[in-house]
């Protein structure tokens, strides 16, 4: 059994039932009788009832990941349990069957794109798993949309570089162009940089109460060290901080900018993927890239500079048409 001395002073234990794992938390250092007593007092309150509705467990679903899950994953919980319709959420979870899930995904499917219909059918099963885990689910989802994101350009980028010099915005946007995201920007400390170099450690989200929060970041591959022009650090040492302003106003200054300079709409989180495409495009590493910009994975990348390899891909299919011509035509 391990005991886990969490900052606050007080303590967690993580205790595995039945292929579950469970949190608990004590004011102080419990005993191998305590802990046992806890997790059967838990798992007492965990087993749903003939009457308990779907709505109830998921409700313990939810909170039974506020320790381990972000402020911002719990909130968007709690957001889809809100807009899963009423017939479903006040089914007894013992009644759920397969035909319940689909008509349930078909009134999503009218008003909701598939990939939000996709995480909302990713909550249900997550929860129908927990509380009916004898229930084989496989539900056929909408296809989702293929989607191409405006991916801004060199000359878009200095564009807006220019127009938010000298104002709060102009650090902010300088760093989404080196791969930070929002959240990360927006928790940076002066004592976060050191010479050029930026220690990413920390995001501001919100949590369910719509508060913002200071977090640890996405994934610990998000946890990074990034190098950022000398000339950008002492500014901000100069001014004494990185931003200080509402992180809504960040996005909404830059919506502005582009509407001003009638630069295709896109949002501050696409200067993450054209720091992915522009890195690709100078033939970095594909694992440098991902460490850089502290993707888990390389499957978001890779569909964020995909169309960069395109354009390399068919530059070398020029060449090639082009020394094949010349063997032939005039």
């Amino acid at each position: 059994m391990k005991i886990e001395k969490l900052p606050s002073g007080s303590y967690r234990v993580r205790k595995t039932n039945n292929k579950k794992t469970y949190t608990l938390i004590f004011d102080s250092k419990p005993t191998q009788s305590e802990v046992t007593k806890a997790l059967s007092d838990l798992i007492s309150k965990d087993t749903p009832t003939d009457s308990t509705t779907f709505k109830i467990c998921a409700e313990k679903y939810i909170d039974s990941k506020k320790n381990v899950l972000s402020p911002s994953t719990i909130k968007e919980y709690s957001s889809m349990c809100r807009r899963l319709s009423g017939w479903f959420i006040d089914m007894k979870i013992s009644s759920i069957e397969q035909k319940h899930i689909n008509k349930q995904i078909n009134e999503l499917a009218l008003d909701k794109k598939p990939k939000t219909v996709a995480c909302m059918h990713g909550f249900m099963s997550a929860v129908l798993g927990v509380y009916r885990p004898d229930l084989n689910i496989s539900t056929r989802l909408p296809q989702k949309a293929k989607n191409e994101p405006y991916i801004p350009t060199d000359d878009d980028v200095k564009k807006i570089l220019a127009n938010v010099k000298g104002t709060e915005f102009e650090i902010p946007i300088i760093l989404a162009c080196y791969g930070m995201r929002r959240g990360e920007i927006c928790a940076l400390q002066v004592d976060d940089i050191e010479n050029d170099i930026v220690h990413i450690n920390k995001s501001l989200v919100q949590n369910e109460k719509k508060e913002w929060v200071v977090k640890s970041t996405k994934t610990t591959e998000s946890t990074r060290d990034i190098v950022i022009p000398m000339n950008v650090a002492d500014k901000i040492r100069e001014q004494g901080y990185v931003y200080k302003g509402f992180p809504g106003s960040i996005s909404n200054h830059l919506s502005k900018v582009e509407a001003q300079l009638g630069i295709p709409h896109f949002s501050i989180h696409k200067l993450r993927h054209y720091f992915a495409s522009k890195l690709s495009s100078m033939n970095v590493p594909e694992a440098d890239i991902l460490k850089l910009g502290g993707w888990e994975t390389d499957h978001v990348m890779k569909r964020v500079y995909r169309h960069s390899m395109m354009d390399k891909e068919t530059e070398k299919k020029r060449d090639i048409s082009s020394k094949l011509g010349a063997s032939f035509l005039e």
